[in-house]
């Protein structure tokens, strides 16, 4: 008996498939656009690499994962239910805590990552993160990470994230906001003035473990 299959086939084109091929030496990045861009400690560089729509209600402390700018400049434009991207921080860079309405799963590429977490006791918690170790945050964790990387202070660190949804939100902790408020630097990142920067590294220039 000839096996019945279930799931329907198609049959995309080359122009199809090579409009869904990005080369990272072509990605655009983005250095703001989210509400701790201007902070010092959270400075970092997001590619919106596969995905990312505007989130509903994108406003103050509410934005998607990547800012108001890269999400609506991904390099594979496709919603089938998850988001892909880069993050290239310098050691000692990282987002501010924040949460998300959905999955977010962190793989560590080049350099030692840090995701923290807070606990309900208002502890935080943490994973470090080797090249190619994998963390998986779920749904209303409040988080972070950053770049701990030794010895090499001036090389930035590469993070991959996957996050489900077509439509992803983030939402900064009430405790981040407070702190960029006191910097005076809310009206700056409500400006969206994110500028594009080229990636910083070239993976086939990356040594080999």
């Amino acid at each position: 008996m000839a096996f019945e299959e279930k799931i329907p086939r198609r049959y995309p084109s080359r122009a199809e498939m090579q409009a869904r091929v990005a080369r990272f030496g072509d990605l655009k990045g983005f250095d703001g656009g989210l509400p701790d861009s201007h902070m010092p400690s959270a400075e970092r560089i997001l590619y919106n690499v596969l995905g990312f729509q505007p989130p509903p209600g994108e406003a103050g402390a509410v934005t998607s994962p990547v800012g108001a700018r890269a999400a609506r400049m991904s390099s594979i434009k496709i919603t089938e239910g998850f988001n892909l991207g880069y993050c290239e921080a310098l050691p000692g860079k990282g987002p501010m805590m924040h949460n998300h309405d959905t999955n977010e799963t962190f793989i560590a590429i080049r350099g030692r990552w840090r995701a923290s977490w807070e606990a309900e006791d208002g502890s935080v918690e943490h994973a470090d993160l080797d090249p190619l170790d994998v963390i998986s945050f779920p749904p209303g964790a409040i988080r972070r990470f950053e770049n701990i990387t030794e010895g090499q202070p001036d090389v930035y660190g590469v993070l991959m994230f996957v996050i489900a949804g077509d439509a992803p939100a983030a939402e900064f902790s009430a405790e981040a906001m407070g702190e960029i408020a006191a910097a005076g630097l809310l009206d700056a990142a409500a400006g969206g003035d994110d500028s594009w920067v080229p990636p910083h590294n070239d993976p086939r220039t990356w040594p080999t473990r």
